[in-house]
């Protein structure tokens, strides 16, 4: 039986492991451009272009192209890729030779030679500038830069299949190419994909048998409505949207300290699902929210404020020396963020040149950052920085601040007159002497019972400042000094050029933009103007990410990347007509999910068909349901789900640190626990220190916007499901529970078993081994333990560990 199941993922790991080798593309990757960009241009272009750039090559070397750096000088080639300790590059930006150190006389900051280092271990990416096209009025012909439009259904031969208006898209390319559609999936597949797809859970053995049991045309539309009002949804797909938005409860970077009210961002993101908040509220919240119109509703206030979190999530170098760079690097992390989470283009290339690709010229870059410049993200950039949190008091905390308020005062007032009685009584004595000593000779003068009373006081009085209510916050942005901002060249804030009024990238809106209020930040009309109608990107981008998760693959594979180096869309048409239709669904995401969900191409099996798979191997025609793995929250969650001990309990923190605490500093001293049966999505997210169950199986780190995660098979994995201690728990505690139930006999646990791990009941085949299996391992547990009963729970935590740790368990087809 193990063999059987493991055989499938032993041949994908030996394809994980070979396959790039062969397919590897010789074009750059749209991450390793924006890569390139971001961390690695500006530092060539500020420190070695001067000297071995267009107008001068010290030693015959020019390191502004790809043929110079592979050609080198008069040493020879500056660069070996995948090679850093190969490189005299690296060689010379580490000192490693005292003959060859470069920049000379001060060595480049640590995390400039780390990113040069992973530039040349990626490949030493470097793309050609003679791509780029920043001309505005010729980048609007390209397809992404115009608004969608409603698009003809397209005709089809076959008008049966079809049960809903995107179904024709999908199959008139399927008979272009002569190919069907793969037939429907059965009814306990079709379950348990839409159920982990909604919420993330397995179904449960009464959910499948209730809905085997109901025979109604709408059985499936009302399993689909009850999911979409399970809490569970918004957990679910909220993670999705965190992806995106670079959740993390660390900073991550140099100083790695708690985002201690991080939380409160995920647990507005889970709610604002749940609700079916519009997307385009929803937008407005995050860019915004303080800005929007007053209401009297507190929680619809705070939520606005706490919504602003998305500007403020990322990680930052709270510990830069130059705080106009460290300001200079936080505003890129957020265009970046902005650009492609809401944009999917790769706004923060255009920083240090024109954009190489795409036609974002740098003055529409500063444009965009004065907007972010005139908002206030940091409380201080002094070492250690602190970030901005907006105050989210309710009614009850501003009463204890209230009460302990009018203790501090009472007590102030109490040493007051204290002093006043003492120093009436040496003016009495005294005469007007004591009236022109200084408040600590008059002191030094009083009696001593005086002076004990006093300081009893004052430390009560301090005792009492101490125990000052904390009053509640978030991770936020709030408006800050309106200015537009100067291009700066190459990057480099001491190098300025043209100051740039803010506006919006030319080849996106109008080029006779109206000018922002000079008492604004822009950010409101930003965000008004993300969500209209007609703007080419925000609602595609959107729509694109909820196909590409419910159908493992976007319309347009590059989620994040929507520009000239991202992928073409397979089905533009459709694309376009989703686009229209949630716009006008009112940009509800639910519905958006009914009408996926309820097409035909979702409820296609996973069925091969060696015709179709020879001429679209990778399925971008959808000719059958793309079969997937569950991801690493999914397989956590319902490894609990299955063993009976998952705690549905919603929202919260985990963190076990205060805000802006150190919790994983230099030593390597990690104070996250996750030993908690909460769900996933709950578990701190450490950047720099993921979670090792959460690394294994993919889960992005939080530093970066990822919309799509990649799923790799290495070997760990199938050993983390036969030895972690995670997965022998919980296969301990199924067995418990399936020992205790009061089944008629084991061959009833068996199906149990088989209900909860796959939704399905086992066939005799698959009993008559369990049975085996069961026997043999109480025969080969009986010479260690003489206790019948500690025998049986062990053979069938044995069993259950190996029905868990199958292919099926964390497969959806």
């Amino acid at each position: 039986m193990r063999r059987v199941r493991e055989w499938p993922a032993f041949l994908l790991f030996v394809l994980a492991a070979f396959g790039p080798t062969a397919t590897r593309a010789a074009e750059p990757s749209a991450e390793q451009v924006r890569s390139f960009e971001t961390h690695v241009r500006p530092i060539l272009a500020t420190r070695c272009f001067r000297c071995h750039g267009e107008e001068k090559q010290k030693g015959d070397l020019r390191l502004d192209s790809r043929e110079g750096l592979m050609s080198g000088g008069v040493s020879g080639p500056a660069v070996v890729p995948g090679k850093p300790d190969e490189s005299l590059l690296i060689s010379a930006i580490g000192y490693a030779n005292e003959e060859l150190q470069m920049p000379p006389g001060e060595k480049l900051p640590d995390r400039e030679i780390a990113d040069l280092r992973r530039w040349v271990e990626g490949g030493a990416v470097f793309p050609d500038a003679a791509a780029a096209d920043a001309d505005a009025d010729a980048g609007r012909d390209f397809w992404a830069f115009q608004p969608p439009r409603e698009p003809v259904l397209p005709e089809v031969k076959d008008q049966a299949w079809p049960k809903s208006p995107l179904d024709r898209f999908i199959l008139a390319k399927l008979e272009e190419q002569q190919l069907r559609p793969a037939p429907p999936a059965d009814r306990r597949t079709l379950l348990r994909r839409v159920t982990y797809d909604l919420t993330g859970l397995p179904p449960t053995p009464d959910e499948v048998d209730a809905f085997l049991a109901d025979e109604s045309p709408e059985a499936f539309a009302k399993v689909v409505e009850r999911l979409l009002d399970s809490p569970h949804y918004g957990e679910r797909w909220g993670r999705h949207w965190l992806d995106v938005a670079r959740y993390a409860d660390s900073n991550g970077l140099d100083e790695n300290v708690a985002h201690g009210n991080a939380w409160r961002y995920r647990d507005y993101v889970v709610g604002a699902l749940n609700r079916d908040k519009p997307f385009d509220q929803f937008l407005l919240e995050q860019i915004a929210g303080d800005l929007l119109p007053p209401v009297d509703d507190l929680a619809t206030k705070h939520g606005r404020l706490i919504a602003t979190g998305f500007l403020a999530l990322g990680p930052k170098v709270l510990a830069e020396v130059d705080e106009q760079k460290m300001e200079m690097d936080i505003i890129d992390e957020q265009l970046d963020t902005f650009g492609r989470a809401v944009l999917g283009l790769t706004l923060g290339c255009a920083r240090c040149h024109d954009h190489k690709f795409d036609p974002l010229p740098t003055e529409d870059y500063y444009a965009l950052a004065g907007i972010f410049k005139s908002t206030r993200t940091m409380e201080n950039f002094k070492k250690v920085a602190r970030w901005h949190e907006n105050p989210i008091p309710q009614p009850e905390d501003l009463a204890r601040k209230a009460e302990h308020d009018r203790c501090v005062a009472e007590q102030t007032g109490a040493i007051s007159k204290l002093v006043a009685a003492a120093d009436e009584q040496l003016k009495s004595a005294g005469g007007d002497a004591a009236a022109a000593e200084t408040p600590k000779d008059r002191e030094a003068r009083y009696p001593e019972a005086t002076k004990s009373e006093l300081k009893r006081q004052r430390d009560a009085l301090a005792d009492l400042e101490k125990q000052a209510p904390a009053m509640p916050s978030a991770m936020g942005v709030c408006e800050g000094e309106t200015v537009d901002v100067a291009v700066h060249i190459r990057g480099n804030h001491l190098t300025l050029g043209a100051v740039v009024p803010r506006h919006f990238p030319r080849v996106l809106a109008d080029d006779e933009q109206p000018a922002l209020d000079a008492k604004q930040s822009g950010r409101l009309q930003l965000a008004q103007w993300l969500v209209r109608k007609d703007h080419p990107l925000t609602a595609r981008v959107m729509v694109n990410r909820i196909w590409r998760w419910h159908f493992d693959q976007g319309i347009v594979r590059s989620t994040d990347n929507f520009g000239r180096l991202g992928e073409r869309p397979s089905h533009p048409e459709l694309l376009d007509w989703l686009a229209v239709r949630f716009i006008e669904s009112g940009w509800s995401i639910k519905a958006m999910h009914r009408l996926l969900i309820l097409s035909a191409v979702y409820q296609m099996s996973s069925a091969y068909d060696e015709r179709a798979a020879t001429a679209d191997p990778d399925n971008r025609l959808h000719w059958r349901m793309d079969a997937r793995r569950l991801e690493a929250e999914e397989i956590r969650d319902a490894l609990l789900a299955a063993s009976g001990q998952l705690d549905r309990t919603l929202g919260g923190s985990l963190l076990e640190v205060k805000n802006r605490d150190y919790l994983f500093d230099h030593t390597s001293k990690d104070k996250t626990s996750y030993d908690t049966r909460r769900r996933s999505l709950y578990l701190p997210v450490i950047r720099n220190h993921l979670y090792d169950v959460f690394q294994l199986f993919d889960a992005p780190s939080g530093s970066v916007p990822d919309g799509n995660r990649v799923t790799t098979t290495v070997a760990p994995q199938a050993l983390f499901m036969m030895n972690s201690d995670v997965v022998a728990q919980c296969s301990d505690a199924l067995a418990k529970d399936l020992l205790a139930r009061a089944e008629p006999d084991d061959a009833g646990r068996v199906n149990r078993l088989y209900a909860l791990a796959y939704s399905r009941p086992a066939n005799s085949a698959e009993a008559s081994r369990a049975q085996s299996m069961l026997s043999r391992f109480d025969s080969l547990l009986a010479a260690g333990e003489p206790d019948l009963a500690k025998r049986r729970q062990r053979s069938w935590a044995l069993l259950c560990q190996v029905i868990l740790a199958a292919n099926e368990f964390v497969y959806l087809k």
